[in-house]
């Protein structure tokens, strides 16, 4: 592609088709995008559109298109062609800094993503002269684009809070401390005078502050892995000027929406981060200043509003003075009774309480509500630092913090009680209360792990939240409805068993609930008690306990789905999905109603598929109702292809990417319940899987495999018969998964079934060019984990075709090539192999080597007889080798670059481990010891000679046992 105007002028109209309504218009504008992305000079012409461009909205579309792309592209994975040429990826990094310093902010901060994603990738080592480059802006003195320079520097270095330290980081930050912390410190105090000298101009402050909460977000960022000694030497200048915007209030900052914070918020909620970062980490060198600290935070808790746009200024100021309660040596700063009262009555107890906002989002921003109270993303609410507050004071001063709320929460519980429908906010505050004070650990699988001796929770559950659940209205006081589902769910390994039965037909009925919040609770409460497991590790409820409400259960989870607000409910889907693996053949009789709602809601999410939780579950779901029903009764396989089939050609003919991988796994679990030949209705499907458009997707591997693997299982003659001609494409598949590092086992599960299932006549002819294939990625990459799926084959191979024609294979490619791979590679790396099944292929097919391949008893190969033993027997008595060299360390991990749809794998849909030598042997032992045996009485007195003189003592002693215990001699 030329960076001519006519191509630019048709990116532009292709740009303007993705921003149409229509999907018959955008869809094919998008795939046509798609199509070109990978010619010479596309990214330069999204650059040159977004800087030349008259169209402001194209301007902000090409930016996103761009930041995509890299997004998608930048990076390259090993083993694969780059996506995007030298000369592009040169011209990006020439251009791309100036290009956004000079744009609007919409889309310098799409370009400065970009930056960032490319900086992932090429700093510092490919991109030297990045921080050079951005340091230089500095000294322009103009804020947008120091601001943009900042941003850029933020999204670059944030990935330092929570990476794993490691040389490579330490260096990199290193450097990025040598250029860039002074530069920063100087301009932090030259904003900080700047902000005097404008105190009185509000739209100077405005980019002056802009720049401070960068500057600390920056600051944050550089010392969280360890306290650099360029800021152990400036931490004067910088805490000082902490303390001092800290304590500032400028009229001129403050802001009229009571929603959004204003920048004078989010500046000092940042400050209190970096000061509790420092008195957690660095808290010896940061001791001096922390009563100053703590007095000023103090300060502001007491005097700030209980406006939403405080919440997260709030929330950090609360987590400050939880991280320094908890440490021994500030323990003397809360030991005063007075201190602690104060701080129960004037900071927590105001931020426990149900304001009108948290009303509002409760009613009317449901899934945000949940988001934050269920999955703990509430990190930033007055509420959950209020709790972290409490279990902070409660690590040394449990009883005296006990005792103070016990009060409060009596005279909570007091007030409710004289008007609940006007008072029912206190009962809230007091549930809210007693959970914070009798959780010391919670997990989110198992619930609290340990809990406050001094709350009796049983109690408190059957006087203050069993009788709101069992009202007859589920309608009546939501929120107190779902604070008692909470509870349910939150104390469920402390609550005696008998109660939480009591509550199961409790939560089944909120399962009808109008409010949102309150039937997704009910599910999840159910979903979560179904999961809980006994002394004996079963489930701790049977299907026979809650046999009696199978029906109304199962009737009110998908009537929930029908509710408004719940259509895509991923909580109601999974509590589905549970109760089908809970209650196993009792829902048979419910299935035909059931697979035809799950696949009408099929049907509709594919058409835009938008919650993956939600879509997963419900693929869970169709695998349980297949696998349970099946099991009682394969033939009713007929049905659920009748019922699942259309949707899953449309699915496949719409190329819905989300739901391909989903839908390949249920077709093998469907595939492989037939017990013969496969339906003509598959065969149809076997030549489309082998285009080579669904293997470029790195998602779609694991599943087609797998899918592939059960054409070979249950239907290779009709494979070799009926569609000969497309075994060179299923080769074709497994040649291209052989030479990726990241799928090399995936195709070698797919040639493992290949010459396991089908008949020796139809590969005959592959044969040689597979192993050729195989030697050539050998000496190409030899990783551990090709070597042992490389063993694993050679070894089936073996016992498919013969000791003689694995031998006879080897020295067809080249002379003695059978006895350097017996020397380089089987002796020495058999050890690696891992899995049981994985081990007994190799101890056959070694054993088939050992006593059914003449060359090895009277040619050179004789001397690899006896270490060929050793080894042996050395795989079945020593602990597994599994140590990975340092470089391949982080080959294995599924790593795909940008937005793929990423694999899934289906737990109800998961294969059996399938055995290939089951039948045949049993004992892989006893085998080795029967078939020495037997090769001893074709050539008397050579074993035992062969054994005696060559085979260590321990080996011989093992190998002895093993022939008593087959009761065999060797003669």
């Amino acid at each position: 592609m030329e960076l001519s105007d006519a191509n630019l002028q048709t990116l532009t109209e292709y740009l303007k088709k993705t921003l149409d309504p229509d999907p018959a218009i955008r869809r094919p504008a998008e795939k046509f995008l798609e199509s070109v992305e990978g010619n010479q000079n596309y990214p330069l012409l999204l650059l040159t559109l977004l800087e030349k461009s008259q169209d402001n909205v194209i301007k902000v579309c090409a930016s996103v298109t761009f930041k995509n792309y890299i997004k998608r592209n930048w990076r390259i994975v090993e083993d694969e062609p780059s996506k995007i040429c030298e000369a592009d990826r040169v011209a990006i990094k020439a251009n791309i800094v100036h290009l956004m310093l000079s744009s609007p902010e919409q889309i310098q901060k799409q370009l400065s993503d970009a930056i960032s994603i490319i900086g992932r990738e090429d700093f510092p080592q490919k991109w030297p002269d990045l921080l050079t480059e951005m340091v230089n802006r500095f000294q322009s003195g103009d804020f947008h684009v120091i601001n943009g320079v900042l941003r850029t520097a933020h999204s670059l270095f944030k990935r330092y809070r929570h990476e794993f330290k490691s040389n490579e980081l330490w260096t990199e930050i290193k450097l990025v401390l040598d250029a860039f912390a002074l530069p920063l410190t100087n301009l932090f105090k030259a904003t900080i005078e700047l902000c005097s000298t404008h105190a009185n101009d509000a739209s100077a402050l405005r980019i002056l502050f802009s720049s401070l909460i960068l500057i600390s977000k920056l600051f944050y960022s550089l010392n969280f892995q360890d306290l650099p000694e360029f800021f152990e030497d400036n931490m004067e200048t910088w805490m000082n000027n902490f303390h001092t915007l800290l304590t500032l209030d400028n009229k001129l900052l403050q802001t009229d929406d009571e929603e959004e914070a204003g920048l004078l918020e989010l500046l000092k909620s940042q400050i209190c981060d970096n000061a509790a970062l420092y008195a957690q980490k660095y808290d010896e060198e940061f001791q001096r200043y922390l009563p100053r600290f703590v007095t000023a935070i103090w300060n502001l808790l007491v005097t700030t509003g209980q406006e939403v746009k405080y919440d997260l200024l709030v929330s950090n100021a609360i987590q400050f003075l939880a991280s320094v309660c908890e440490r021994p040596h500030y323990k003397n700063l809360f030991e005063d009774q007075n201190t602690l009262t104060s701080i129960c009555e004037k900071v927590i107890v105001p931020n426990m309480e149900f304001r009108a906002a948290d009303e509002e989002a409760f009613e009317d921003n449901s899934e945000e509500y949940i988001r934050r109270d269920l999955e703990g993303s509430d990190i930033d609410t007055r509420r959950r630092a209020a709790c972290d507050l409490v279990r902070g004071l409660c690590k040394f001063f449990e009883g005296p913090v006990t005792g103070i709320f016990s009060g409060y929460v009596n005279s909570m519980l007091q007030e409710y009680a004289k008007n609940p429908s006007v008072n029912w906010k206190h009962k809230d505050a007091a549930i809210y209360l007693v959970t914070s004070l009798a959780s010391k650990a919670q997990t989110q699988k198992h619930g609290i792990t340990q809990a406050n001796e001094l709350v009796n929770l049983t109690e408190f559950f059957v006087n203050h939240i069993l009788p709101d659940l069992k009202s007859a209205n589920v309608n009546e006081f939501p929120v107190l409805k779902a604070d008692g589902i909470k509870y349910i769910m939150i104390f469920r390994n402390q609550v005696p068993k008998e109660h939480l039965l009591v509550s199961i037909p409790l939560l089944i009925n909120h399962l009808q609930a109008e409010s949102i919040v309150v039937h997704t609770y009910a599910a999840h409460a159910l979903e979560r008690l179904f999961t809980m497991r006994g002394p004996n590790s079963a489930t701790l409820f049977t299907a026979a306990e809650i046999a009696p409400f199978v029906e109304v259960l199962l009737t009110n989870l998908f009537k929930a789905l029908t509710l408004p607000g719940s259509s895509e409910n991923e909580y109601i889907m999974k509590a589905i999905m549970r109760s089908f693996s809970l209650l196993q053949e009792a829902i048979i009789p419910y299935i035909p109603t059931l697979i035809t709602q799950l696949t009408q809601k099929l049907l509709a999410v594919s058409k835009n598929p938008s919650k993956p939780h939600f879509n997963h579950y419900m693929f869970e779901a169709i695998c349980l109702s297949i696998r349970i029903t099946c099991k009682a009764n394969p033939a009713a396989v007929v049905n659920f292809e009748e019922a699942l089939f259309l949707v899953f050609t449309e699915i496949l003919q719409n190329d819905v990417q989300e739901f391909i991988p989903y839908v390949f796994q249920v077709m093998s679990l469907l595939l492989e319940t037939h017990k013969h030949d496969i339906p003509s209705s598959y065969m149809a499907l076997f030549p489309h899987l082998l285009q080579p458009v669904l293997w470029e997707r790195t998602g779609n591997i694991p599943a087609l495999v797998r899918l592939l693997q059960a054409f070979l299982e249950r239907g290779s003659n009709t494979i070799a018969s009926a569609a000969a001609d497309k075994i060179p494409g299923l080769l074709g598949v497994f040649q291209k998964l052989i030479a990726s590092k990241a799928n090399d086992h995936q195709g070698f599960y797919l040639l493992n079934s290949i010459i396991e299932h089908m008949p020796p006549a139809s590969v005959d002819q592959y044969r040689k060019q597979i192993f050729i294939l195989l030697f050539q990625r050998l000496q190409n990459s030899k990783t551990t984990k090709f070597i042992k799926s490389f063993l694993v084959f050679i070894n089936l191979y073996c016992i498919k075709y013969g000791a003689l024609a694995l031998q006879e294979i080897f020295d067809g490619i080249q002379p003695k090539m059978f006895g350097m791979v017996l020397e380089k590679i089987i002796i020495p790396e058999i050890q690696k192999v891992s899995g049981n099944v994985e081990k007994k292929i190799c101890a056959v097919g070694i054993t088939k080597l050992l006593t059914e391949c003449p060359p090895m008893m009277d040619t050179e190969y004789t001397k690899l007889w006896t270490p060929l033993l050793q080894s042996l027997i050395g795989l079945f008595e020593l602990p597994e080798d599994d140590t990975i060299p340092d470089e391949e360390h982080f080959i294995d991990i599924e790593d795909t670059p940008g937005y793929q749809t990423a694999f899934s794998q289906l737990a109800f849909a998961g294969r059996k481990e399938h055995d290939p030598v089951g039948q045949m042997v049993n004992n892989p032992k006893i085998h080795l010891a029967q078939s020495l045996h037997k090769l001893s009485t074709a050539c008397p007195g050579r074993v035992p000679s062969m054994v005696s003189t060559s085979l260590n003592a321990e080996a011989l002693q093992y190998l002895q046992g093993y022939l008593q215990a087959a009761s065999v001699t060797l003669l």
